[in-house]
């Protein structure tokens, strides 16, 4: 367990196993950037032409390390790079952290020297690496203990005794665990995470969160499919109807005192997807255990917003279910009845998450919030449309634009998108039901599955987030983002709560 500290004090004195220092590239080369000027006066001229023996050139991710030779304190300089000057910014800051953290091994202390001398990037430095620093090594015995993690990071900043920088490094704390608990869910196989070893698992968080002194009063309810049955939430049990682990709902409620807003976070949870009858190619299921990631997000986004205290009441609904193939499943062609009445066409099972999220929503939209948003990877177009590294997000003017503005505080990229007006025409084509949750047209998927959440929002101001591109990485890590799950959005939900307070 690694313990971080933030303390003003000078990166060449600081006497740790590591220090990390900034470079940035400049007209006239590399130098290191805010945050190491003390490490450069101790190296004084000879610092440039080291820099250019070693090949450094400050492009962003670069990392190398230099033993010191008691030149300062720490025995090891690590220097990461941070890009141009003129791009310098939080998300840039916490990517380098992040890179910073898998370039140190074996270090019982590291000192982080890097640009930090106001609350953003305070904040940034201790999310990315905290983020960075991140392994899943829950099944394999060689990364279980997580050797190579420095038990104590010290994160020098010239603002740490400042009441707004000691508030953004707690936050930062707070938000990176959470980021880190949607990260583990995530990544854990659907065998070992079904609808109900999953509410189990939320069940156990939310014990352990609440349980201390002093701790978030927290409410939590766990639906099973009587309940489910009773409360006429057709489209969970349809999706869940093929699988031998029957689906669940989870409803978390933070309710502080004085609040005078309600927002409601709806995320999909298919723990695995197979496609239904309309099977997946193998290639497109092997990492399907990630559709659960926006009803992590959700609840988990709930404890850190619970933990933060944030004055606003917020509801959590993840609805959890395992899209299989069975003798009992959901066929092309059948019609279900949704929790507010509306009868659906489903003409593609593998259009199952917005066949959760509708009852989802309408049960959120009966308590008639301020705003509703929902989190879901929910539609392969909207990867087509904006790539592996950027979330879509649509709805009303206000909530996206808060949503946006949140985004641009957390260092998350969103992207708005229309709902065109055909679109709601294309979702009531269905010849036999109230609607369709697809009409099998190519063009604009992601849209029209907007525009069908969208019918069961009561017509409260609502914002859908579309992260099937960045909630799950299958390459290499990036900055502060590691390999499979990522926790995209969960910082942009509580920015965007905390926002509203």
């Amino acid at each position: 367990m690694t313990t971080y500290i933030l303390r003003n004090a000078s990166p060449a004195k600081t006497r740790v196993d590591a220090v990390v220092v900034g470079v940035v590239s400049t007209d006239k080369g590399p130098e290191l950037a805010p945050g190491g000027g003390d490490v450069a006066e101790a190296w004084g001229r000879k610092l440039r032409p080291l820099l250019s023996t070693l090949g450094v050139t400050g492009k962003a991710g670069e990392t190398a390390k230099i033993p010191t030779g008691g030149v300062i304190g720490s025995p090891l300089l690590v220097l990461v790079g941070l890009g141009p000057t003129s791009k310098l910014s939080p998300s840039v800051v916490r990517r380098a952290a992040g890179a910073a953290a898998r370039a140190v091994s074996n270090a019982a202390s590291v000192g982080l020297a890097l640009p930090a001398d106001s609350p953003e990037l305070v904040r940034a430095v201790t999310e990315g690496h905290m983020l960075g620093s991140y392994t899943f090594g829950r099944y394999k015995k060689e990364t279980a203990a997580k050797p190579d993690e420095a038990p104590e990071v010290v994160i020098l900043s010239a603002v740490a005794r400042q009441k707004d920088a000691v508030a953004a490094f707690e936050r930062a704390k707070v938000l990176a665990a959470a980021t880190i608990r949607v990260r583990d869910w995530v990544n854990t196989p659907a065998n070992d995470l079904n609808p109900g070893t999953f509410a189990a698992e939320i069940v156990a968080m939310h014990h352990a969160a609440t349980s201390a002194k002093g701790a978030p009063a927290i409410g939590i309810e766990v639906w099973d499919e009587q309940r489910l049955a009773t409360e006429r939430c057709g489209g969970i049990l349809a999706v869940g109807s093929g699988s031998a682990t029957p689906p669940r709902l989870v409803k978390l409620t933070w309710e502080p005192e004085g609040a005078t807003k309600h927002i409601a976070l709806v995320g999909k949870g298919i723990t695995y997807d197979t496609g239904g009858y309309w099977i997946k190619p193998s290639s497109s299921m092997a990492t399907m255990k990630e559709d659960m990631a926006g009803a992590a997000t959700v609840i988990s986004a709930l404890v850190a917003i619970a933990e933060l205290g944030l004055p606003v009441r917020v509801t959590a609904w993840a609805p959890l279910a395992e899209n299989m193939i069975s003798g009992s499943a959901m066929r092309p062609g059948d019609v279900m009845t949704a929790r507010n009445g509306t009868t659906v066409e489903i003409v593609n099972t593998d259009a199952e998450g917005r066949l959760v999220l509708c009852d989802a929503l309408a049960l959120a939209a009966e308590e008639e919030p301020d705003a509703i948003v929902d989190i879901a990877t929910l539609t392969g177009a909207m990867v087509v449309a904006l790539g592996d590294k950027m979330a879509g997000v649509i709805g009303d003017d206000s909530v996206v634009a808060d949503l946006v503005a949140a985004s641009e505080v957390a260092g998350e990229a969103l992207w708005r998108m229309p709902i065109p007006d055909e679109m709601s025409e294309r979702v009531r084509s269905s010849k036999v039901a109230d609607i369709t949750h697809y009409d099998g047209v190519r063009w604009g998927g992601a849209l029209f599955a907007a525009a069908y959440l969208r019918e069961f929002t009561g017509g409260l101001p609502w914002g859908h987030l579309d992260i099937a591109g960045p909630a799950f990485s299958t390459g290499g890590p990036q900055g502060h983002l590691t390999s499979g799950g990522s926790g995209f959005g969960l910082a942009t939900l509580v920015d965007y709560v905390d926002s509203l307070a």
